[in-house]
């Protein structure tokens, strides 16, 4: 179909030749046969360069539909390859949770079965001591009364009249028993401390902290304290050195993990973000049975990893062997935070306490506000709070007793603060009415005292003891083989 754009520039190149014979012959005077000639001269002219100008623009209008072609297959070439990786990282991802599915029915079937030959034995073993106990009972011959051997030759007489009825009868002289030994302090501190563990009298006390100025309760750390017979409270400076060198810290930090993640449960009900310090000592750290039992109980509780902070000392931190750090290592690959206390001086390294997992650094406000402290390190204690927040580190000032160490805090930008200003550590006793306090909102009246926290009102620690225990032969199970055997 001709084009109406087409049929216009014929129409016009007929007018323009037509026009220019009538000038030639109305104006020039050449005769109508030759003013036609030119005319259609020219108008053969105008049809060929029109010819020739349309040819040469529909040649440059298929070259750039051709490149235009050549764009969109590109386009569709790298979109099929998109989709083709995509598909593939499915098929991985399915595969790989294939897999990892069969292996958890793997591993739950010979968990079942590992179960299921220890009932056998232990069904066994209770058989065959009901048939010993029977044997045994229906064997027990009735002991006969021997009248004793007539005597052999005369006795002498006894010079004492009083005996004389017990002549005959043998005499055994009395042995003589050693003297028991003298108890030491520390065998006795050890012996309340593994009384308190044996039977499960490890209490929790916490402490909030809270956030500055607000004085908002954010987190609760943890403190163990240990009871002996008379309910005497036993402090962690009197028995960390003494467990630690019985190896008995595991068991502590087992026991005192699974009540934190008890009570960090209980607070989560009512509020999502509350969060829990819990302190490890080094010795689970660096012992691999030990904390092989507290991983495994902390890979079980992953869903909590984001509020449940895992505290360790200063000290600990600098002297980390091989063993310590791929420990560390594999709880930060779990998900859980740490934070450092008992800091001695400031010459820290935020970058690399940042690449270890640590996301809190408790500082004494004493240390803090000591200016002479500031000048013998390379940090000021002004700055302190913006760099650490800097590789996600969080400031919290511990260890504030007065207003005036507030006011003083606040020009340093620090976010959280802990201390008997606030609420002193409460015990988690099944009796109590609440576990915790809560700080009291002293910016508006410093006079205010501390009053109950309404998100731990209900926190409660029963009394019997935890079955989380690590065994005596320090073997590691999991799951409910673990259950059985402990």
């Amino acid at each position: 179909m001709i084009r109406i754009s087409t049929i216009f520039v014929g129409i016009c190149m007929v007018l323009v030749a037509a026009s220019l014979g009538m000038v030639l012959f109305t104006v020039v005077g050449l005769s109508g046969l030759q003013s036609s000639i030119v005319a259609l001269t020219v108008l053969t002219l105008l049809i060929l360069f029109n010819a020739v100008s349309m040819r040469a623009r529909d040649r440059s209008n298929v070259h750039q539909q051709i490149d235009d072609l050549s764009r969109g297959t590109g386009d569709l070439a790298r979109q099929v390859a998109e989709f083709g990786r995509r598909l593939a990282a499915m098929e991985g991802k399915i595969v790989s949770a294939n897999s990892a599915g069969q292996d958890r029915v793997h591993a739950v079937m010979g968990e079942i079965g590992e179960l299921g030959s220890l009932v056998r034995q232990l069904a066994g073993s209770v058989a065959s001591h009901d048939d010993i106990l029977a044997s045994a009972w229906q064997t027990t011959p009735t002991p006969a009364i021997t009248p004793p051997p007539a005597p052999l030759y005369a006795r002498a007489p006894d010079p004492v009249p009083a005996l004389l009825p017990f002549a005959d009868l043998p005499l055994s002289v009395p042995e003589v028993m050693p003297s028991p030994p003298v108890a030491t302090p520390g065998d006795t501190l050890l012996a309340k401390v593994k009384n308190a563990i044996e039977a499960n009298r490890i209490d929790i006390y916490l402490q909030p902290i809270v956030t500055l100025p607000q004085r908002k309760v954010r987190f609760y750390e943890a403190v163990t304290r240990l009871r002996d017979e008379t309910d005497t409270i036993i402090t962690p400076e009197s028995f960390i050195g003494t467990a630690e060198s019985a190896g008995l810290m595991g068991r502590i930090d087992h026991a005192v993990i699974l009540r934190c993640m008890q009570v960090l449960r209980r607070l989560m009900v009512r509020n999502k973000d509350v969060g829990v310090f819990c302190n490890i000592a080094a010795a689970t750290l660096r012992s691999e049975s030990a904390f092989a039992q507290v991983l495994d109980f902390l890979e079980a509780n992953r869903a909590l990893a984001a509020s449940f902070v895992l505290e360790f000392k200063q000290a600990t931190f600098r002297g980390l062997g091989p063993i310590e750090s791929e420990h560390l290592a594999a709880l930060a690959q779990r998900g859980f935070r740490f934070s450092i206390d008992n800091v001695t001086d400031l010459r820290i390294e935020p970058r690399d306490l940042a690449d270890r997992g640590v996301r809190f650094l408790k500082v004494p406000a004493a240390l803090l506000l000591d200016h002479r402290q500031g000048a013998s390190s390379d940090i000021d204690a002004a700055d302190l709070s913006d760099l650490l927040g800097r590789f996600g580190i969080d400031l919290i000032a511990e260890r504030i007793e007065g207003e005036r160490a507030v006011v003083d805090l606040l020009d340093f930008d620090v976010r959280f603060g802990q201390g008997f200003l606030f609420a002193a550590p409460r015990p988690l006793r099944p009796d109590a009415a609440s576990a915790t306090a809560e700080a009291p909102d002293t910016a508006k009246s410093p006079a205010i005292r501390p009053t109950p926290d309404p998100v731990a009102q209900d926190i409660h620690v029963s009394k019997r003891p935890s079955t989380f225990d690590i065994p005596r032969d320090q073997t590691r199970a999991t799951g409910n083989a673990a259950l059985v055997r402990r």
